[in-house]
This record gives structure tokens, C-alpha cells and sequence, in this order.
């Protein structure tokens, strides 16, 4: 070979451009694996267990340090596929591995990113699903469900009522790989409908049922980031565009007001992983034909891009004792917005709050101790690519670890139950109950 021939193949990319079309369970591992392969530096690829077929759950992992946390990066997940007939997120999710991997090192805002955040990637929750479907279906297919016909977005733990179903192994999977990350923000990725869902899902009076909605403390938050996205996407603000006579102010509706459902995958995020977690339904079509995938791709590459940034929101620091020792489990939250499952320091002293700029009073808790109060502000001008960080340092020496440890865990059932109802329950309106018909599938 000579040097003009050498040059040119060192110009060449590494991956081949991802074509736009469905890749099944094969071709996706194979994409997959040879990303893995030819950008290891900034790639790891693993599996989080296995669909009730044997199929693996592949993650792709993109960041600085893909193989492991790191102090101070915070971790993000996209999840695409749970419902196997809902099919755009998917190939979506394999084309933004494909853009972040190719432009790391030439574009200088996906480098940042990508040094700066560690991103998960999961194309398909649900590969049986998607391999059961025989043709593409604009509506409902028996490939929604996994394999034991179980819907998995109604599979998890419930915060409200008890959801008494069977776990399933791509449920269970998730749950695992949520304890051994500390994710912040996550999205997971849906079809049938346009517009971004934000939690809670499910609801009591407590949280805000008797006005037809179901509100987290960090509503303002979650609204910020439906908005985020929704704003990005030329489409998904537009009214009506389903043709189904459902409109979403700017592409945009907390979950319960749309219709409520039980044990869906963002609550169970929020309440027990701390993770935000909002659900992103991008094709009116849940399984449109391949011709139409370009344009779904640029309608969302802003916005999924956009979205992963947000995870660097608010503020992030760690919580030592006297010693300069981290100390894990150590309540940190906003005063004024508790979390029923409370938000908790992980091995490494680390917290993460996703904020929106004002002045907080960060409440700073060791189990049996009075809390530690500190008043924070968060500029308007976030930094580049980094949340506020801010350390703590407790007035105790050791690491308290047998105190934190017995007081750490937080129970997987409907928590809500265990507090007091502020006013009685209310019936859903006809308006709420026919809604909930008409979309039931949608989700």
C-alpha cells in the first residue's frame, strides 16, 4: 500500500454508517460489538442480564471512563424498546451511539459530553418482544408484551398500590443494574403517541389526584426537562399531531393526567433510584415503516442530545466527616422537597440534586443527628458541563458505618399508603375514565 492509499485508510471511519432500517437481535449485537471493538477507549459493552428467551440485554456504555464510576461524573441512561412493538426508540438509540462515537474528538460539544458524563445505553428492554412481531403495525401487536405476555411497564414496584405481578427477568434486570449505578437522569423511549411524559404515573390525594394530575416534589425539575426535549423536536409541539384529537400543551403532560397506570418504570426510577425519569413517546406509529426512520432521527437527534446534558443540572458534591473520610447513606435533599424514599449519599460520600438555578437550603442528615442545614444558590449560568459542586464536611469523626448501613434501605411497597390522607379519595372524571380507554396502549 502506498502512502496516499495508507492516508486515505486512516481518514476512513471506523464503524461503517448505520443504515436506516430495523436491525434485529443480531444485527444490533453485531453494530454493537464492533463499536465496542473499535472505540474501546470510550466504549463499554456488557449485558444486564437476559430476556426470558436467553436474549442479552446490551448496554452500551459511552464516556471518559466507560468502564467504572468516577467521583464527580454524573451517570445517564437512555432505555428504548420495553414495549417490543413500539420500534423507533430503538433504532433511534443505535444511531446516537453511532453519532456520539464518530464525532468524539472532532466536535468539541459531544467530546465535552462525552468526558464529562457517563451514558448508558440500553436499544432494547424487551428483544422478545421485538422479535415476535410479524410486520410493522401502526397500533397494538402481541409483541408489546415480553414473552410470559407480561407488560413490563406495569411490572415494577409500585409507590401507591400494591402490584402484586410477577417480576420478570427484563424487570428484574433493570432493577439490579439500578442499585449498582448511581444514575441521575434517565428517559426511556416510547411509541404510539408524541409528547413527553414526566412523573408520577400513579397517584393518591397526596400528591395532587384530586386535581386529575399526580405531582413529584421536583415538579418544577421534571418540567423543565419534558419541556427540554419536547422543545427540540419540531413535531412533538405541534397540536394534534396523531390525528386523534389529543393535544399536549407544547408537547408536554405530567403522566397520572394523561391516564394513570401501576408500576411504571419512571416512578419506580425516581422513588427508589433516585433517578429522574421521564418517558418519551416519539412516533404516532408505534412500528412505522423503515423508509420513515431518517426523519424521526432528525427530528429527535437535538433533543436526545440536548436531554443528556441536563444531567448536569443543579448540584453535586460529596459529604465527609472531620477526617475527610466519605460517609455513604447520609441524607442530602432540599429542605422543602422530602422525598418519601429520601435521597441518600452513595459508597463514595456522593450526591447528586438535579436543580433548577435559585437558592436552596440543602438539608444534610446522618441518621440519628440533627440535620445539618446550609443555604445553596445555583447560578443562572450553570458551568460548562458541570453541576454546582459542593462538599460537606460533618462534625463526626469515623464513618458511622453501622448506623448508616441499618438505616439505608428503602421497602418496595406502596409507601404513599403509609401516610396520612389528606382529603378523601375522588373517583376519576368521565373524561379522565374514556381517556384512559382510548390510550390505554399508548404508553
Amino acid at each position: 500500500m502506498d502512502f496516499a492509499c495508507l492516508w486515505l485508510a486512516l481518514l476512513l471511519p471506523l464503524v461503517a454508517a448505520l443504515d436506516f432500517k430495523y436491525h434485529h437481535q443480531e444485527g444490533m449485537e453485531a453494530f454493537l460489538k464492533s463499536v465496542a471493538q473499535n472505540y474501546s477507549s470510550i466504549t463499554y459493552l456488557h449485558s444486564i442480564g437476559k430476556s426470558v428467551q436467553g436474549r442479552n440485554l446490551w448496554v452500551l456504555v459511552v464516556g471518559q471512563f466507560p468502564k467504572e464510576h468516577r467521583i464527580g461524573i454524573p451517570e445517564f441512561k437512555y432505555v428504548a424498546n420495553m414495549h417490543g412493538d413500539e420500534t423507533v426508540g430503538r433504532e433511534l438509540l443505535l444511531h446516537l451511539i453511532h453519532y456520539l462515537v464518530t464525532r468524539h474528538g472532532k466536535d468539541l460539544e459531544i467530546t465535552n459530553l462525552i468526558n464529562s458524563t457517563r451514558i448508558h445505553i440500553m436499544p432494547s428492554m424487551n428483544p422478545d418482544g421485538f422479535e415476535a412481531v410479524r410486520k410493522p403495525d401502526c397500533y397494538y401487536s402481541n409483541g408489546r408484551e415480553n414473552y410470559n405476555q407480561y407488560d413490563l411497564n406495569r411490572n415494577f414496584p409500585d409507590a401507591f398500590e400494591y402490584n402484586n405481578v410477577s417480576r420478570q427477568p427484563e424487570t428484574l434486570a433493570v432493577m439490579k443494574w439500578l442499585k449498582s449505578e448511581t444514575f441521575v437522569l434517565s428517559a426511556n423511549l416510547h411509541g404510539g403517541a408524541l409528547v413527553a411524559s414526566y412523573p408520577f404515573d400513579n397517584g393518591d390525594p397526596a400528591t395532587g389526584t384530586l386535581h386529575s394530575r399526580s405531582l413529584t416534589p421536583d415538579d418544577d425539575v421534571f418540567q423543565h426537562l419534558a419541556h427540554t426535549y419536547a422543545s427540540r423536536n419540531p413535531n412533538m409541539t405541534k397540536p394534534d399531531q396523531c390525528k386523534n384529537k389529543m393535544n399536549f400543551p407544547d408537547g408536554v403532560t405530567n403522566g397520572y393526567s394523561w391516564y394513570p397506570l401501576q408500576g411504571g418504570m419512571q416512578d419506580y426510577n425516581y422513588i427508589w433510584a433516585q433517578c429522574f425519569e421521564i418517558t418519551l413517546e416519539l412516533s404516532c406509529c408505534k412500528y412505522p415503516r423503515e423508509e420513515k426512520l431518517p426523519y424521526f432521527w432528525n427530528d429527535n437527534k437535538a433533543s436526545l442530545i440536548e436531554y443528556i446534558k441536563q444531567v448536569h443540572l443543579g448540584i453535586k458534591g460529596q459529604v465527609f466527616d472531620q477526617n475527610k473520610n466519605p460517609l455513604p447513606n447520609v441524607i442530602v435533599e432540599v429542605q422543602d422537597r422530602k422525598h418519601i424514599c429520601p435521597f441518600r449519599t452513595n459508597k463514595h460520600g456522593e450526591y447528586y440534586l438535579l436543580l433548577l438555578p435559585g437558592t436552596y437550603e440543602i438539608n444534610v442528615t446522618v441518621p440519628g443527628h440533627e440535620p445539618y442545614l446550609t443555604k445553596v444558590v445555583i447560578p443562572e449560568k450553570s458551568q460548562h458541563f458541570s453541576a454546582l459542586k459542593k462538599n460537606f464536611v460533618l462534625p463526626f469523626q469515623g464513618q458511622l458505618d453501622s448506623l448508616l448501613v441499618s438505616d439505608s434501605s428503602c421497602p418496595t411497597i406502596p409507601l404513599y399508603k403509609m401516610l396520612p390522607s389528606h382529603s378523601a379519595a375522588t373517583k376519576p372524571s368521565l373524561f379522565l375514565f374514556l381517556l384512559t380507554l382510548l390510550h390505554i396502549f399508548f404508553k
